[in-house]
């Protein structure tokens, strides 16, 4: 039973605790871009303890909706005091991409409705992606920067090197490209 303290706050005051207070551990794992990520069912799962704490309760509903051709899923995340009649809500708008490679349309439904759940319940519950890795995902569409050639004195390229020296360059300029062996960046070394 919730305690009498906190029966008595408005909602306001009662989700304000919660959005400090709550935490969701990132339980799934995205082996192609290769990262931990919460679900909604795990933010669901996590505000469980909540709504008794708090006497609280939450509720998340979906509406599909068209702009044009292209489905719009709407999904709203709302908290309600179970001791009055306040609510506060919050949604999140994803759009149902019915062309997605590999997927059936009942799938791409599923997928935006589970993303719309997510981040609902994340507007309402101020969970900060800043730290998950979809809100930095680039769904290995970027490539890993190259690997620097190394360079030792007597390679073809150590030549060209000290002559770009001789002539004004700068050291770090080649250090950009190359990995100097010891022995290279001594002889390089103005």
């Amino acid at each position: 039973m919730a305690k009498k303290e906190e029966q008595s706050m408005s909602l306001h005051e009662k989700l304000s605790r919660i959005q400090v207070e709550f935490k969701a551990n990132k339980s799934k794992y995205n082996s192609f871009g290769k990262y931990n990520f919460r679900s909604a069912e795990d933010i669901l799962e996590a505000l469980k303890p909540f709504n008794e704490k708090y006497a609280v309760y939450f509720v998340v509903k979906e509406h599909v909706t068209y702009n044009g051709t292209l489905p719009i899923m709407l999904s709203s995340a709302t908290i309600y005091d179970v001791n009055g009649t306040d609510s506060i809500e919050a949604t999140a708008v994803v759009g149902v991409d019915l062309v997605q490679k590999g997927m059936q349309t009942p799938q791409a439904f599923g997928s935006a409705s589970s993303y719309g759940k997510k981040y609902a319940l994340g507007n309402l519950l101020l969970i900060d992606d800043t730290q998950d890795a979809d809100a930095t995902n680039t769904h290995g569409k970027t490539t890993a920067p190259a690997a620097k050639s190394k360079l030792d004195v007597g390679d073809a390229a150590f030549d060209k090197a000290k002559a770009f020296i001789a002539n004004g360059g700068s050291l770090d300029a080649i250090k950009t490209k190359y990995d100097l062996t010891p022995a290279a960046l001594k002889e390089l070394t103005p």
